[in-house]
């Protein structure tokens, strides 16, 4: 089962502040997922984003140009 997270709780295991976690799932840089108003994150997602040093997974996320 996929388990969602709030920006709150991907803030504090990517140790940053709020806002960058939301302007970072705008730039598409972080993976997540929109329900509504509010943004959730895949925690089993995110780990493998940091254990890949912060590199999109294949297929990316990034928004091309």
């Amino acid at each position: 089962m996929l388990k969602l997270i709030s920006a709150e709780r991907t803030a504090e295991m990517l140790d940053e502040k709020i806002d960058a976690v939301y302007r970072f799932a705008r730039e598409g840089i972080l993976p997540c997922v929109r329900i509504g108003r509010k943004v959730k994150f895949s925690e089993k997602v995110l780990e493998e984003f940091i254990k890949t040093g912060g590199k999109a997974l294949p297929g990316g996320w990034r928004r091309e140009a």
